[in-house]
């Protein structure tokens, strides 16, 4: 079901721990997500990573969007220690939507419910990075919460 909302068009989607059943999808949107990236995970990463999502009390956690009965994305993410506050922070290390099915608010979704389990578990903040070409999500970020001054090294 889809309602009408000023020019952009809501899809009833629902959000959910990822399950064994979501494997094949999740892969196909997983190797999508890195493609995207341009950049390359070993399999027995993913591998590793596909393991982790379905234990409870593991990190990392993992949600999935679905629409129609069909998996259209994921948010995976961590809860951080800080050195400067006493509640740990939400890390969002992945999030990725269906490009098919970008625009009816799936992302927003995703990252509401991270937020949830963010404030669930007093997290002092939640973030995450993007790769300043990603213009797209970069819309809807900046209407869900605000850039930082920080620049990342790494090495």
């Amino acid at each position: 079901m889809s309602l009408k909302w000023g020019e952009c068009i809501v899809s009833a989607t629902t959000i959910r721990r990822l399950n064994a059943g979501d494997r094949d999808r999740w892969v196909g949107l997983w190797q999508a997500y890195n493609v995207f990236y341009r950049r390359t995970v070993e399999d027995r990463v993913t591998r590793r990573l596909w393991g982790e999502l379905l234990q409870p009390d593991r990190e990392p956690y993992g949600f999935a969007a679905e629409l129609d009965g069909q998996l259209v994305g994921f948010a995976h993410y961590f809860f951080v220690y800080s050195t400067s506050n006493w509640n740990p922070r939400c890390y969002m290390q992945d999030l990725f939507a269906d490009p098919d099915i970008r625009g009816r608010g799936v992302g927003r979704r995703l990252i509401e419910a991270v937020y949830a389990e963010a404030d669930r578990h007093e997290a002092s903040q939640t973030y995450w990075l993007t790769q300043d070409f990603n213009e797209t999500a970069r819309r809807l970020y900046d209407r869900l919460a605000k850039p930082t001054p920080f620049v990342k090294y790494q090495r």
